[in-house]
């Protein structure tokens, strides 16, 4: 069998996304990210909050990807930011109360700089956005969604192609910005831009919103998985969402028990409907 013959074989496609906060906790305490993504077990991997530093030396996709065969089909730097070093501490806790990434990240822009940590130590890098994949994919394209006034990260979506069962489906990963920035203005633009629901598509990500009110934003496509999904120790929302076209069914889909994150990951398999 060749490769094509092989691509039409393939009756279902894994896709996880998970923000992986650039694989410490709130503490700065790094976890192990790289074993935590493959454990998902995914075809396609979005990945929020991806760290490369400016020193060198491989990105969290770039290390996820190594270890476990994937391509990065494309990776995008939201904002300049520095990583801190680790609080020293024994405590259990995700991160210190009531802060969360308050004491590991600051991004350049962000508007309280006058609380950054000035007496530790840190790496400066990029904060971003990236898309693995282990199947072969085309038509790729990075969408910009510019930058929000309000917000000190710019906005990108990722997308690809993929086969499945012989048909193409378009692939669409993101981390959005927060409601509380206006993010709504992005998302009717993301809508306008996305293909027609007649087609077989999936826009995956953490968009920082609820799920009823990203749905209002594309009506035609259904969540594929609903569940808790943040803060990662006592999630009480689901701010990550794998959405689908009718055009495809869910064969499975879960929210993991727990992460280093404070995310946790979302994973569906899809098959043509």
């Amino acid at each position: 069998m060749d490769g094509r013959d092989e691509d039409e074989a393939r009756a279902t496609l894994t896709l996880a996304t998970y923000n992986v906060h650039m694989g410490v906790d709130g503490w700065g305490r790094s976890f192990d990210v790289v074993g935590e993504c493959g454990s998902l077990g995914a075809d396609l991997l979005v990945m929020q909050e991806s760290w490369t530093p400016d020193s060198g030396g491989p990105s969290t996709a770039g290390r996820v990807a190594e270890a476990f065969g994937y391509q990065i089909v494309a990776e995008v730097g939201l904002a300049h930011a520095r990583l801190y070093s680790a609080l020293p501490t024994s405590s259990p806790r995700w991160s210190p109360w009531p802060g969360q990434i308050r004491k590991a990240l600051r991004l350049d822009h962000e508007r309280w700089t006058s609380v950054r940590p000035a007496d530790r130590p840190f790496v400066a890098g990029r904060w971003g956005v990236a898309l693995l994949s282990r199947v072969p994919v085309s038509d790729i394209r990075v969408i910009r969604l510019g930058k929000l006034r309000r917000d000190p990260a710019d906005r990108a979506v990722i997308g690809c192609r993929v086969d499945l069962g012989g048909r193409e489906v378009s692939i669409f990963g993101t981390h959005m910005a927060h409601i509380s920035h206006g993010s709504h203005a992005q998302y009717r633009r993301l809508g306008a831009l996305l293909p027609h629901p007649d087609t077989a598509a999936v826009l995956a990500g953490d968009m920082n919103m609820w799920g009823p009110p990203v749905n209002s934003f594309f009506p035609a496509w259904r969540r594929a998985v609903t569940g808790r999904t943040w803060p990662t120790r006592r999630p009480h929302s689901q701010l990550d969402h794998v959405l689908v076209t009718p055009s495809l069914s869910v064969v499975s889909a879960s929210v993991a028990e727990r992460s280093g994150s404070d995310h946790r990951p979302v994973v569906v398999t899809l098959a043509l409907a």
